[in-house]
């Protein structure tokens, strides 16, 4: 009974601390004290970034998370959170640690964990990667949402907001939800702690000699990405006729996760390259199955699963109808190849509907927006040919698109 009283209490404490400071938007209401499995979805990550955060107060516990961080084959050295925890979980492992500095019982804090969703762990501003040392300057932070103000923990569990635009100077570690693909052997990168170096990203694998449609450069305005959840992940999509309806459906995406020729990793704001983005076989496939039909080339940052638009089709309608209006529904595009030149030129855009999943759906992928050919627009930038035009007409970015 006692052993219960305890556990109890702790879970009292902890769920008490979550909820002595204000509440970022949207997050959910204090869940009832009693076991981890109570909490709310948004609460549960604010838990467990919390007995982190305790456990960081252990100088030898800090020493281990930095050299894990720093040995992480994948990009900006993530983790898998919960594969973290389950690491050395029957002994002193991280788990065990976080429950002793929190008060929870191992079991509690693993049950927790097992119902949050999945979960990464890194140091996402580059100049925290490059200069916390594992020492005590640090903090824990974690939000559900991009841009949502970053719930953060100090090593005595003290809970604030942070600012959801620029990072503070303390050194942050973000546990949020998962971008990054584990299950794929990831390529070699720069080694923090043992003095070795290899570049990343890796360079781009080398297009085969396939006909299509080509992406040679790329600019975007902005990274469209919260500080929090480091790098952008930059997609291309071919959008076209879906059946024979007046909606729009996804054909084909180049994105990070994307077998060559579709592999495209944009991490900075330019990227120069060559990458496929649709196939002749494609293109005259489509073509034959939908005559008079055009495709357009929309961008995406995404921020939960990869090659997969998750937004709400009347945010993304809406975005259509704006371009649409503004160049006559002159923003679509098609092979205009002929003896002299491969070209990939304007085209009428007939179809404006999103085929989304549900009308519902509330996104956490940006949409930076559909490409629209600079004669149209009626502004050009060296080297590039099409605009990429997002909600209200604005200018986000700007592509070279070719045919080859």
């Amino acid at each position: 009974m006692c052993h219960y009283t305890s556990r109890a209490a702790a879970l009292a404490l902890l769920v008490g601390a979550l909820a002595c400071s204000d509440r970022p938007p949207g997050t959910a209401p204090d869940a009832p004290p009693g076991a981890p499995d109570a909490l709310s979805a948004a609460t549960r990550p604010e838990l467990l970034a919390r007995s982190l955060a305790l456990a960081l107060g252990d100088p030898a516990f800090r020493a281990h998370v930095k050299a894990e961080l720093d040995r992480s084959p994948f990009r900006e050295h993530k983790l898998s959170f919960q594969r973290f925890l389950a690491a050395g979980a029957g002994g002193g492992g991280a788990l065990a640690a976080m429950a002793r500095r929190s008060g929870l019982a191992t079991a509690d804090l693993a049950g927790a964990a097992d119902r949050a969703i999945p979960l990464e762990m890194y140091l996402p501003v580059p100049a925290h990667r490059r200069g916390w040392t594992g020492d005590a300057n640090v903090l824990v932070a974690t939000a559900v949402a991009d841009h949502d103000p970053p719930v953060a923990f100090d090593l005595q569990g003290n809970r604030q907001l942070l600012d959801a635009e620029p990072p503070p100077a303390t050194p942050v570690i973000a546990v949020v939800p998962v971008e990054t693909d584990f299950s794929a052997a990831p390529a070699a990168i720069e080694c923090l702690s043992c003095g070795g170096f290899f570049p990343w990203p890796p360079p781009p694998p080398v297009a085969p000699a396939v006909p299509g449609l080509y992406l040679s450069k790329a600019h975007f305005v902005d990274d469209f990405e919260g500080w929090l959840k480091g790098s952008p992940e930059f997609e291309i999509h071919i959008l076209g006729q879906k059946a024979q309806t007046d909606s729009l459906t996804d054909y084909q995406c180049a994105g990070e996760r994307q077998p060559a020729p579709y592999y495209f990793d944009q991490n900075a704001l330019d990227w120069s390259g060559s990458v496929m983005l649709f196939s002749k076989v494609q293109l005259d496939a489509y073509n034959a199955a939908h005559p008079g039909q055009n495709i357009r080339v929309f961008v995406v940052e995404d921020d939960d699963t990869a090659c997969e638009i998750k937004a709400n089709r009347d945010i993304v309608g809406n975005l259509f109808k704006a371009v649409d209006g503004a160049y006559k529904a002159l923003t679509a595009g098609n092979d205009s190849s002929n003896t002299v030149a491969k070209l990939f030129k304007r085209a009428n855009a007939i179809q404006k509907l999103w085929a989304a999943v549900a009308s519902f759906i509330n996104t956490n992928d940006e949409l930076v927006g559909t490409a629209v050919e600079d004669a149209v627009v009626g502004i050009s930038y060296p080297g590039y040919n099409w605009i990429v035009k997002g909600e209200n007409n604005a200018t986000n970015g700007w592509l070279g698109l070719a045919m080859k």
